[in-house]
């Protein structure tokens, strides 16, 4: 398997390597965990920010105390990493699951980027009964596959959730005088735009606006003037994109070399990566995106500090703190367990209730349906959630200021 890199890692515990074994074994040294992910290509931005980073610093939290809490043999047991490189292909993530599976033998797997190589590898979790706490999917599909695939979490929320939230934020605005009734829409043609625009197209028709705009475009486009080109000319107070983070990136720049600056900039991943307002700075302030993190969550803000620590950067404000949340879950469940049963370590993720730094959870229909902000946006140098509306919800800055 020439084209995906060999396997990358052993963890460390008190200085010395620790040694493979069987999860079924008394003498078993190690829980091997493995995963393939996009350290190359399109999506790596999105993985080495959001999962890379919280996948190595539990393995440290976990492997500082010993290991996994196994009751069975009443012992602490480390982990040991396997991991592939699945170069942003959903056909090279395919096969390097299945080798970790089948070659590598691993005890449990974590999940690849983005909602389409979710997507593409939940047959493969599903056809050898493996846990996928999916962190980084956003999909309408999520309700029937939790059914279809009940070993699959989808913790992200549906396209719908954050269409809704949207439209309710821009139906107000709409209301007070604040923005005329035309968006503009682009989106990546992956498997995350292609369910955000649809679910988006029917959402603001049912709500009255007019999409004076709407075009897709391929992964991997990096000149997207002649969508800013387009947006600005149509009339269109609110700019809309599902994009992924290079394309985020590349919109806002070339936005503001276009001095294109609608009432409502609303972009995909990559808003809430510290590279954002390390790149924009005072630039960032007002524009929205999917995620955002609460001011006053002691938890989350602890959490921060650790990643910090470790990285040198603080954690993504979208998926990160949902997916340290799914690995405390995962790490709840299996110690509750008491050793590598995935059958059962599935069945405790469905029914149990779990401390995160979100605060307890408690999946419904193999999803996490509350606790966190589904719309966010740059205020005063932080990513508040500004929807749904609940406690801690900030208000929203329309119009965004002009650019500096």
């Amino acid at each position: 398997m020439a084209s995906i890199t060999r396997r990358m890692a052993v963890a460390l515990l008190g200085g010395g390597l620790v040694a493979a074994g069987s999860a079924a074994a008394q003498d078993m040294k190690s829980v091997k965990i493995g995963y393939a992910i996009s350290k190359t290509g399109p999506n790596a931005g999105g993985a080495n920010v959001t999962q890379i980073p919280n996948y190595q610093l539990w393995v440290k939290e976990v492997n500082d105390k010993g290991g996994l809490m196994l009751s069975s043999l009443k012992r602490r047991v480390p982990i040991e990493i396997v991991e592939y490189d699945d170069r942003s292909n959903s056909e090279e993530a395919v096969r390097a699951f299945e080798r970790l599976v089948t070659q590598d033998k691993v005890d449990l797997l974590f999940p690849p980027w983005g909602t389409g190589l979710n997507l593409a590898v939940g047959p493969v979790f599903n056809k050898y009964g493996y846990p996928q706490l999916a962190f980084t999917a956003v999909t309408d599909r999520a309700p029937d596959l939790g059914k279809r695939w009940p070993n699959s979490f989808w913790l992200l929320g549906t396209s719908a959730q954050y269409v809704d939230a949207l439209v309710g934020l821009l139906t107000k605005m709409r209301a007070d005088g604040k923005i005329n009734d035309k968006i503009a829409m682009v989106s990546i043609a992956d498997g995350f735009g292609i369910d955000l625009s649809k679910a988006a197209r029917e959402g603001f028709t049912k709500a009255g606006f007019k999409l004076a705009y709407d075009k897709s475009y391929p992964i991997g486009t990096q000149d997207m003037s002649p969508l800013i080109g387009e947006a600005a000319r149509s009339g269109a107070d609110s700019f809309v994109a599902f994009s992924y983070p290079p394309d985020t990136i590349a919109l806002t720049d070339q936005a503001k070399i276009a001095s294109f600056a609608p009432k409502v900039m609303f972009l995909g991943v990559g808003v809430g990566f510290p590279l954002y307002p390390g790149r924009f700075g005072a630039n960032t302030e007002g524009i929205m995106s999917l995620g955002g993190w609460s001011r006053d969550n002691k938890a989350t803000a602890e959490y921060r500090e650790k990643h910090k620590a470790m990285h040198k950067r603080d954690p993504d404000y979208w998926g990160s703190q949902v997916g340290y949340s799914s690995l405390q879950m995962l790490e709840q469940a299996i110690e509750r367990v008491g050793k590598i049963d995935r059958p059962a370590i599935i069945k405790e993720l469905q029914t149990g209730t779990f401390d995160t730094v979100l605060g307890k959870i408690k999946l419904r229909d193999n999803m996490l349906q509350e606790g966190y902000w589904l719309i966010g946006q740059w205020q005063d140098g932080f990513y508040t959630g500004v929807a749904p509306a609940r406690p801690g919800a900030a208000p929203v800055i329309v119009p965004k200021p002009a650019w500096k």
